[in-house]
């Protein structure tokens, strides 16, 4: 089985385009193909069928198997992928997602522009536990430290921290924490935050079913989002992440919008992928 290798900011995928409905158990796949070291090894797999709706439908499997709704790194890596390897037609593709119909822009040198729709911030839908709110700088504990996390959802759920100054924390010790915390009952990506200014940010992650990531495209989105509801961050700022950074808008109009790269790395084959 054919596949190609790519990465926004480090955040690294295994497409497998044409010959993915063949895959009787695209879990397990994931479990497999994702192993660092022992396989071809990423963050996630990402497969790609035909649409009745869009140019192309996408599905996410993380590196432990567990499928997610949305990864904004992996849709601006599909973008691109279509216009060099399909050559698509037009700087504009659109691909059908868990979390709905999503539109990408191709722009110069690599990059890409994607509309992630609107933000959902109400607390049934992202979902927290509790009683039905928007949740902004609510309390939660992880390893007897105390954050204060704002919810969004960017089509997955995201546990949102801006770290007081002095405040120790990192994605590795805290992140697998927050990630099953009893408040999230889909689980959740975690974002620690610290702001050098209203338009910069620097973040680390925690990705849900993947463990701490180079970058994540819906977490930065999650990130200026909260951090914009909180009145830390303007409504465009730039996204550091261990990766590289991602240029995130919250527009007037509700709609989130990140700009960022999407990198080949290589094509291959695999074999006994059943």
């Amino acid at each position: 089985m054919k596949f190609t290798k790519m990465h926004g900011l480090g955040n690294d995928f295994i497409i497998i385009d044409g010959e993915a409905a063949q895959l009787q158990n695209p879990a397990e796949t994931a479990r497999r193909l994702c192993q660092r070291r022992f396989s071809v090894g990423a963050d996630g797999l990402v497969l790609l069928f035909p649409s009745a709706e869009a140019d192309v439908e996408m599905r996410i499997f993380n590196a432990d198997g567990s499928e997610a709704e949305m990864c904004g790194n992996a849709l601006r890596c599909v973008a691109r992928y279509l216009a060099e390897k399909q050559a698509h037609r037009g700087e504009v593709v659109t691909v059908s997602t868990a979390a709905g119909l999503k539109e990408a822009h191709l722009l110069p040198g690599g990059l890409v522009r994607v509309n992630m729709g609107h933000p959902v911030l109400e607390s049934e839908r992202v979902p927290v536990s509790g009683p039905p709110r928007r949740v902004i700088a609510e309390e939660i504990e992880a390893g007897k430290e105390k954050f204060y996390y704002t919810a969004v959802s960017m089509g997955n759920p995201h546990c949102v921290i801006f770290l007081k100054e002095g405040q120790a924390a990192s994605a590795s010790s805290h992140g697998p924490l927050l990630e099953k915390h009893a408040f999230f009952p889909q689980g959740a990506n975690v974002e620690f935050c610290r702001v050098n200014s209203p338009s910069e940010v620097v973040v680390s992650v925690w990705e849900r079913g993947a463990g701490e990531t180079l970058a994540c495209g819906t977490g930065a989105c999650a990130v200026v989002v909260a951090g914009v509801l909180q009145g830390l961050l303007e409504r465009q700022a730039a996204v550091h992440l261990p990766g590289g950074t991602l240029q995130i808008e919250w527009s007037t109009n509700g709609q989130v919008y990140m700009e960022g790269p999407a990198t080949f790395v290589y094509e291959g084959t695999v074999d006994g992928i059943q």
